[in-house]
């Protein structure tokens, strides 16, 4: 008997093919994508033609190229367990309210579809999203050498327009942050801006979310809040998202914005802390 994807520690283009919604005979096949969590398996989804070129190659004149094959789009299959089919609809919500605050600039536009999923002999509502993919270097609110990005990124290229680069990078870093602290306001809500490689920075100088894995409301309360897997993201988001304003901006959070002033404030910043170490504890 198949066992269930979302209970293997990793999946790979076979157990992809092997899902009963996948079709065996199409243009397109699978690769595992780097990035693997606890929420979901991803997929980079390439036409064969492009991977078949990538691995023997083909002839232009006298030279013979490999170039690497670049995804049409990622496969996303979630873990979720849905008890129901309302339950996933509420996902889905979730992924839409932040879709009206980000896409298209500043999000990966993914189109979410739940499929009667069949395994161990039973029907379950599986969720999956097809994302677009993005290219660009990952954006690591965390990193100490994030702080001078920008201006390495508008370095680039022809030298006397690299102040207006910059100004225009700026311009676009600060739409995202304030974006993000409008959902804040708006919808209550605030996705994973925490985790490593779940932004991306363009070679056009937008910040992308691709991570839409962990979307939390935002909680105020004494108590942190953790998600189902015990992890503050909520609180760490908004660290994150001060970081970014800091290192990209180059100014400090404003601690009279409430959300700031609850959630950066040194006792919590404890708390949170030590509620981060059980949760690694828990998943080494």
């Amino acid at each position: 008997m198949e066992t269930d994807i979302r209970s293997k520690a990793f999946a790979g283009p076979e157990d992809f093919m092997r899902l009963n919604f996948i079709r065996r005979e199409m243009p397109f096949a699978f690769r595992r994508h780097y990035r693997q969590g606890l929420r979901s398996h991803v997929m980079e989804v390439l036409l064969k033609e492009h991977l078949q070129w990538e691995r023997s190659g083909f002839q232009d004149g006298a030279v013979r190229k490999y170039p690497r094959a670049r995804p049409q789009k990622m496969l996303r299959v979630f873990r979720n367990r849905f008890k129901g089919l309302e339950e996933a609809m509420e996902e889905i919500r979730r992924v839409k309210t932040v879709e009206r605050f980000l896409a298209p600039d500043f999000m990966a536009r993914s189109e979410e579809f739940l499929v009667d999923y069949i395994t161990e002999g039973t029907r379950r509502v599986l969720l999956c999203g097809l994302q677009d993919y993005i290219e660009g270097e990952a954006l690591d609110p965390w990193s100490p050498v994030q702080s001078g990005l920008l201006e390495e990124l508008a370095s680039r290229g022809r030298r006397h327009d690299s102040e207006t680069r910059l100004e225009r990078l700026r311009v676009r870093a600060e739409e995202f942050i304030n974006r993000v602290k409008q959902m804040i306001r708006e919808a209550g809500v605030i996705p994973d801006l925490a985790g490593v490689n779940n932004l991306i920075l363009t070679p056009g100088g937008f910040i992308k979310l691709v991570d839409i894995n962990n979307i939390s409301t935002v909680s105020l309360d004494p108590d942190i809040a953790v998600d189902d897997k015990g992890y503050p993201i909520c609180d760490k988001s908004v660290q994150a998202l001060g970081l970014l304003e800091q290192k990209l901006l180059h100014r400090g959070p404003d601690m009279e914005e409430p959300v700031y002033c609850t959630i950066l404030a040194p006792r919590r910043l404890m708390k949170v802390k030590a509620v981060e170490k059980a949760f690694h504890l828990a998943h080494p």
